[in-house]
């Protein structure tokens, strides 16, 4: 009610989301915060140009994030809330170290369907391209923007699908930037099997998009999650284009039937890898030349491995 009765005043709302600071490690302020997240995001929609209220109202908004994904709370954040937080975006822009912030804010409150879609709605998918294109060094940046862009695009009534057309050569670009991070190179893998889900991807991109995805695997064969999204995003590839099919074989870095094999072996314990490898090579096999190949390559030795291993799968 404090903050609510002077919007204007910009010391009121500095005050008050200080004041709601002090209550975050007090366990049984905790319900009362959660439903302070309007009023915190509309003080820094109306205060945009005080750049120290919006860092404080954003660490804020981080911390009880932070204890609401802890708890097991999906924050639902609204549409009105969503609408603040682009307006927060698009005024600091140009500003890195606070828009990491911003991001991985974003990050969190799209884990909730409810929230991403209201992210969806609100505009916000060619404010994050612009911001990856802008930063793509930066891991911080990249990381929650892909992880972002993945919870906007595996919505099934997915209007978008124009804007998102455009993610895919921004995505393969983080993807490429950040090879060698796996925690990045995981994000833009998974954005990038929801983007091919979605059918976003042109007939030029199948080709580059697989070889791409293959040097990812190539790169990081330890990382289970990446593996596995990393072959989930060559099915959804496959499934739409021979083409994808054809350069995973003669890829030129070395046989991609070859490395399926090398990562059912790195990961034979894990039911979800072999379950995505088997979903790649299924979609493979629905091409004559590609099925006479992968026969050649004696890849039924390695199906007859994975039935043995998960009989009940």
């Amino acid at each position: 009610a404090f903050m609510q009765a002077s919007w204007d005043v910009e010391e009121v709302q500095a005050e008050g989301i200080q004041y709601l600071a002090s209550f975050v490690e007090d366990k049984t302020a905790f319900p009362y915060l959660l439903t302070c997240t309007e009023v915190i995001t509309l003080a820094m929609k109306v205060h945009t140009d005080a750049l120290d209220l919006q860092v404080e109202g954003c660490t804020l908004l981080l911390e009880i994030l932070s204890q609401a994904l802890k708890q097991g709370v999906m924050m639902a954040l609204d549409e009105s809330v969503a609408s603040c937080l682009l307006h927060t975006v698009r005024k600091h822009s140009e500003n890195e170290e606070f828009l990491s912030m911003l991001c991985t804010l974003l990050m969190m409150v799209s884990a909730s369907e409810v929230a991403a879609e209201n992210l969806r709605k609100v505009g916000i998918i060619p404010d994050l391209l612009s911001i990856l294109r802008r930063f793509l060094h930066n891991d911080t940046i990249c990381f929650s923007c892909c992880a972002v862009l993945w919870s906007l695009a595996v919505s099934e009534d997915n209007a978008d699908q124009a804007v998102l057309a455009g993610a895919v050569p921004v995505t393969s670009a983080v993807l490429q930037e950040h090879l060698q991070n796996g925690v990045v190179a995981e994000s833009a893998c998974s954005a990038l099997w929801a983007l091919a889900l979605q059918g976003c991807l042109a007939d030029s991109d199948y080709e580059p998009t697989a070889a791409l995805l293959l040097d990812a695997l190539r790169m990081n064969p330890e990382r289970t999650r990446l593996v596995q999204n990393g072959c989930l995003a060559l099915a959804s590839l496959v499934r739409h284009s021979e083409t994808a099919a054809l350069a995973i074989l003669l890829d030129s870095k070395g046989s991609g039937t070859e490395l399926i094999k090398e990562e059912y072996h790195l990961h034979s314990h894990e039911p979800r890898v072999a379950e995505a490898l088997c979903l790649l090579m299924s979609e493979m096999v629905q091409y004559d030349e590609v099925m006479l190949n992968m026969r050649s390559q004696k890849m039924e030795k390695l199906l007859s491995e994975i039935k043995f291993q998960f009989p009940f799968s």
